[in-house]
């Protein structure tokens, strides 16, 4: 008898090798037996019965190949498990295989579902856990395949939260002026539908409800003491409760971020590494000056004492030499690549410093921190003006951080006038051009349309106070009928929009709970895993492509003319001769 002929076998003993070949199911086997076995009933079904014979032996001579449409297929060996069909029921122990959402050519946009949801990332980590995890990691390890551990590694290195995010990544990443928002094509380390621990929900830019409030504490000190508005009659109460209600929102934002610090410090170096969110660390010292500046008049004595200076400006000057030099060395966070509408809190400190040291009597040490904060405000300034950082079109509800430009110039007139007690030339020009900032944003009412509340908005106040002040500093030293009116009409300005702002915020923290929505800037990956399809090619693209295709091919036929022509001549001459 023929013996049945068996194909040779296509995958050898490699543990790595895996048959993907159809297989039968139990039940098709079972029926193939019985068709076998099981006696002709009826004459007639004796050609189907050898036709159906004849297609089983061809099969099993040359295995079909797999069809072109996509079909599920059974596989000898699972994937997920790591056991073949004859391993079932023989006591080998079950073993999931790891997988990446890379393992396929990186359509997966995950990644890694054990990253996501877990936010001890961003926890603070002693050097004894990081230990710990080393070793446990180094445990799991030991359980994987080998060519799975050099992926993972990758991996690990590359999503780990310890080291610093470059710079140009958050600007590839996110969008908007504040760069808290994530780019579609873009995934992030945590959840985006799942609510986020406070702590981690609580951004550092809450520091500018505080300049807000501490900035309108100023303000209606000088409204109720400076002599260009004595005839309204302003009382030092009202100075006094928002003085009281600034120091109990610098101690709520304070203490809320201290603990953020203590439990999740990860987020904390995300944020100082954000181009936008580093100048808010300025922030919580320009608040304490503030308040010292703006405190009730029964309160302090002049002049102060010189250790408030030390203790509110040393940190700012500390700080201040650590940006200022990343912009001077010219690395990868030089001042045109990380210019940004928020980049005047680093400077506007300068000034706020030196009307707090010259109210200590230290004139000297006010004009060297004039002097500092005036040349990088020039050069700050000028850089923004030239767009150089991005050139997108920004959303219309972010537009009031452009406010920001208010800011410097305004508090450079008052501290000007504070050092040579005198409103002259230079402390009007820099007032002058705050004006005319002040004018070119306000006439743009179509930037503030349609627009949703933001905590970015106290920027703005903070901006508008501090010239509502230089307004009234003004006209002091120019008492006429319109310099007084200016000065009443942009101070009621700031103080309404700082009234609809605080009502707004008490409004979405404590009715709505939507004030503090999931921090999705400082979650973005350290490289980007996706690649976004390449946009169609406009008309003029097209056409200067095509015209280069052609020159191109002009050439090429040039010289193929020039090295075909001796031999074009050799043979017209063997034909001649």
């Amino acid at each position: 008898m023929d013996k049945k002929q068996t194909p040779p076998p296509i995958f050898h003993a490699n543990p790595r090798l895996v048959d993907i070949r159809e297989v039968p199911s139990e039940g098709e086997e079972e029926e193939e037996g019985e068709e076998e076995h099981a006696p002709p009933k009826m004459a007639s079904a004796l050609p189907d019965a050898i036709e159906k014979r004849m297609k089983k032996h061809n099969n099993r001579l040359w295995p079909p190949q797999p069809p072109t449409q996509q079909r599920s297929f059974g596989r000898q060996m699972s994937l997920e498990t790591g056991l073949n069909r004859e391993s079932k029921g023989k006591g080998i122990e079950r073993m999931a295989l790891p997988r990446s959402g890379r393992s396929f050519g990186g359509f997966d946009s995950t990644i890694g579902e054990g990253k996501k949801g877990d936010f001890s990332i961003f926890r603070t980590k002693s050097g004894l856990s990081k230990q710990n995890s080393v070793m446990t990691s180094r445990k799991d390890d030991r359980n994987e395949m080998e060519f799975q551990r050099t992926h993972e590694r990758s991996e690990g290195m590359d999503e780990s939260v310890d080291k610093s995010v470059p710079v140009g990544r958050y600007f590839a990443a996110l969008r908007g002026p504040e760069l808290d928002q994530v780019k579609d094509s873009e995934d992030i380390l945590l959840p985006k539908d799942e609510k986020w621990p406070f702590l981690l929900r609580f951004p550092i830019g809450c520091f500018g409800i505080c300049l807000g409030l501490s900035s309108q504490a100023v303000l209606w000190r000088a409204l109720a003491t400076s002599p260009a508005t004595e005839f309204l009659h302003v009382s030092l109460f009202i100075n006094l409760a928002i003085w009281l209600l600034a120091m109990a929102a610098l101690f709520a934002v304070s203490t809320t971020y201290i603990l953020k610090c203590i439990f999740y410090f990860e987020a904390v170096k995300r944020e100082y590494f954000h181009p936008v969110r580093v100048n808010f660390f300025f922030a919580p010292w320009v608040v304490c000056m503030f308040l010292v500046i703006g405190a009730p008049p029964g309160w302090t004595s002049e002049p102060l004492h010189p250790a408030l200076w030390f203790v509110f400006m040393g940190p700012y000057f500390l700080l201040e030499l650590k940006i200022y030099g990343q912009w001077l060395s010219g690395g990868k966070r030089r001042l045109c690549k990380v210019a940004n509408p928020s980049t005047h809190l680093s400077v506007v400190g300068n000034f706020v410093g030196s009307i707090l040291v010259a109210k200590c009597g230290w004139l000297e040490a006010a004009k060297f921190l004039w002097s500092v904060g005036f040349a990088h405000y020039l050069v700050v300034f000028v850089t923004l003006y030239q767009r150089l950082p991005t050139s997108e079109a920004l959303p219309k509800e972010l537009h009031p951080v452009y406010s920001m430009f208010i800011a410097a110039p305004s508090a450079a007139s008052i501290a000007w006038q504070t050092i040579y007690r005198d409103f002259d030339g230079l402390s009007r020009t820099c007032f002058f051009i705050a004006l005319f900032l002040y004018i070119s944003l306000v006439v743009r009412i179509n930037f503030f349309t349609g627009f949703r509340f933001s905590v970015a908005w106290w920027s703005y106040t903070f901006s508008m106070t501090t010239a509502s002040v230089a307004t009234i500093k003004y006209a002091e030293h120019v008492p006429t009928i319109v310099s007084k009116g200016l000065a009443i009409a942009l101070s009621f300005m700031s103080s309404t929009m700082v009234s609809l702002l605080f009502v707004s915020t008490l409004l979405h923290a404590f009715v709505w709970k939507t004030l503090f929505p999931n921090d999705l800037a400082i979650a973005i990956t350290k490289r980007r895993l996706i690649k976004d399809r390449r946009p169609f090619k406009k008309a003029y693209d097209l056409k200067r492509w095509t015209k280069q295709a052609l020159t191109k091919h002009k050439d090429f036929d040039a010289q193929n003319e020039q090295l075909e022509a001796p031999y074009t001549n050799v043979s017209t001459s063997q034909k001649s001769s």
